[in-house]
């Protein structure tokens, strides 16, 4: 882990050379990759979207135990119209520790630490991710200016399942930008791979968010290339 903490701060302090100086990012900017939730603060996300005759409804709450520390649970339900592959995922309860603030080190980079386990779920959804038991660890890293945020994440995923068993490695660069103080863009990119190649993935992903107060509400498109799917969807994350 701290191997990968160094490299990947070589390659963002290389971004922050570039770029020039720091400002904080806008508040209550929830979709902001490195939004971090202050204590006593809820966050719920409402999510929906469809692929391949398939409905996924979602929703997370997360709660912000300290300043560097939050937790959350979420839980997803699909209907599939072309076959049974209905049914609910899996309760997934996740934990983010913010290890560094941009105030800690000269490079203002940003550093959290994740953690989580997924569990139970329908035996005939048709990924991995929601299989009997999973347990995850990552680590994020990036940099907020006025206008954008860059960041990446790290994360590796353990995969206990009779039939779907295996572990894999998940890299996930994004970009963030502020255009106005009410629109946002973002766009980013997931590469996968698997201890069964089968699984391995590459996805890419574009995103327009709209801001009212503590709400926003965001719209996406999401691609794989492996596979030639496509997905497309909606969030609403309010602020309480």
């Amino acid at each position: 882990m701290r191997i990968t903490h160094k490299i990947l701060s070589i390659g963002f302090a290389a971004i922050v050379a570039m770029t020039g100086g720091a400002a904080r990012a806008a508040d209550n900017d929830t979709n902001d990759p490195l939004y971090r939730l202050a204590l006593g603060e809820v966050l719920s996300q409402t999510s929906l979207s469809f692929w391949d005759s398939t409905l996924r409804l979602g929703q997370d709450v997360s709660y912000g135990f300290s300043n560097r520390f939050s937790a959350g649970i979420n839980a997803h339900y699909q209907f599939d119209f072309d076959g049974d592959e209905d049914g609910f995922s899996n309760i997934d309860i996740g934990g983010n520790y913010r290890l560094a603030w941009p105030s800690d080190s000269n490079s203002r980079i940003v550093s959290d630490l994740l953690v989580g386990l997924k569990f139970g779920g329908s035996s005939h959804v048709r990924t991995p991710e929601y299989a009997d038991t999973i347990y995850y660890a990552g680590i994020r890293m990036g940099r907020q200016w006025t206008g954008m945020t860059l960041a990446a994440t790290l994360k590796t995923s353990w995969i206990f399942d009779d039939d779907r068993g295996m572990a894999y490695i998940d890299l996930s660069p994004e970009a963030y930008f502020r255009i106005n103080p009410n629109w946002r863009l973002g766009a980013g990119f997931m590469l996968r791979k698997a201890t069964k190649p089968h699984y391995d993935q590459e996805w890419i992903d574009f995103k327009v968010i709209r801001q009212y107060g503590r709400t926003q509400y965001l719209a996406h498109v999401d691609y794989e290339f492996e596979s030639d799917e496509v997905q497309v969807g909606t969030r609403v994350n309010i602020l309480f």
